[in-house]
């Protein structure tokens, strides 16, 4: 009998034409309660194509076209790892180190008297990173990092632009480190490579980011590293860095929350562009001047930072820059000065596109050839 009864049922819905339901009776699809009428996506390349087509001119549409297209990534080297195998095995794949290939570039120019420029001892690059490339053009993909013989992971899967900061940071042994806004955790890993680390802070608002910054280092650091107290993970409200502790660190990353442009026009998931954010994207360059102003402040005397975005939003950049200046300055008579960084165009241009018309800083801006950024990154010293 229900076999009947479903079946009478079936023929008589292929016979209602719905057509004739009045239409109060008909069911509408409510799109803010299913899925939004214009995606976040959608809204970052529409306001992507009204500010970067002023910004850039004549380049957008090659980093336009850059930024929809598949990134590419480079393989940072686990120290902690078999890292003369984990070299060897990056190798076979035909990818080059492009740190070490451009500083022994460098170093081979300043000996045959071909550059003016400084030596690297002068412009101090962190030490110890290797980081594999696949050459330009070459849209090969590394296979995913596996656990190596000594129980940690042998690399690192990121954007290779995204070393860019660490290295200018200049780490020397022995330094007292801060990473303001550290998850997910890259450039902390980055910065424990360096081997230079006495003390690193690691530390980031957000406690479900902090808990992905645990398990990189849970899966990249060796636990006797992790239990020396050499890493102190904390979720602290950044901004408030400068009155927790003042005129302690050596060096200090600040790579504040941004846009993410990239990921802005890629993922719906935890994108800035959703309307139900337009608030917090207004004001977040007043966030990233408070967390680079936090991170001046935090630093000694005659210490640097570096500050960092993934946007290429001068709004967010060289305006973020000379505004902390002006605040140190204004509320605290603190002088910063900002630090040449011109030679990284020119060290590092076989691997990235550079934005040349940077006011302040290093701009890595997408490009088919060498689809990396963007990255921005400016050094700051505090004179007092």
């Amino acid at each position: 009998m229900a076999a009947l009864t479903l079946r009478g049922v079936r023929e008589l819905l292929k016979r209602v034409d719905f057509a004739t339901v009045p239409r109060r009776h008909r069911h509408k699809k409510k799109w803010a309660a299913t899925e939004p009428k214009f995606p976040a996506v959608r809204l970052a390349l529409q306001y992507f194509d009204m500010t970067y087509s002023v910004q850039f001119g004549d380049l957008w549409p090659s980093i336009r076209v850059s930024l929809l297209s598949e990134q590419k990534y480079g393989a940072l080297v686990n120290n902690f790892a078999a890292w003369d195998h984990v070299n060897a095995k990056l190798e076979q794949l035909s990818a080059k180190d492009f740190v070490n290939k451009a500083i022994s570039h460098w170093e081979l120019q300043s000996e045959g008297g071909e550059s003016a420029a400084p030596s690297p001892a002068s412009w101090a690059c962190s030490p110890n990173l290797r980081c594999f490339t696949f050459a330009r053009g070459d849209v090969s993909r590394f296979p995913p990092a596996r656990p190596g013989s000594l129980g940690v992971m042998d690399y690192y899967l990121m954007d290779a632009a995204s070393l860019l900061p660490v290295l200018a940071l200049g780490l020397q042994p022995g330094d007292i480190v801060l990473d303001l806004c550290a998850a997910p955790g890259g450039k902390t890993l980055a910065l424990l490579q360096t081997g230079c680390c006495r003390n690193l802070a690691a530390n980031d608002l957000s406690t479900s980011r902090v808990a992905r910054l645990q398990k990189i280092l849970h899966s990249y650091v060796p636990q006797e590293i992790r239990d020396k107290n050499r890493v102190r993970v904390t979720s602290w409200d950044g901004r408030k860095w400068g009155e927790l502790e003042g005129d302690t660190y050596d060096r200090v990353l600040v790579d504040v929350p941004c846009t993410t442009d990239r990921h802005s026009l890629h993922e719906e998931e935890n994108n800035i562009f959703k309307r139900s954010r337009k608030k917090e994207r207004q004001i977040l360059p007043v966030l990233q001047m408070q967390l680079l102003a936090a991170g001046l402040l935090a630093t000694k005397p005659g210490g640097h930072v570096v500050y960092s975005t993934c946007s290429l939003s001068h709004l967010q950049n060289e305006y973020v820059v000379q505004g902390a200046i002006e605040l140190l300055a204004n509320q605290y008579s603190i002088q910063v000065q900002v630090e040449d960084l011109t030679h990284f165009r020119r060290l590092f241009m076989d691997t990235f596109c550079f934005f040349s018309s940077c006011q302040v800083g290093e701009l890595v801006i997408p490009n088919l050839m060498a689809n990396f950024g963007p990255m921005y990154f400016c050094k700051m010293r505090r004179l007092t």
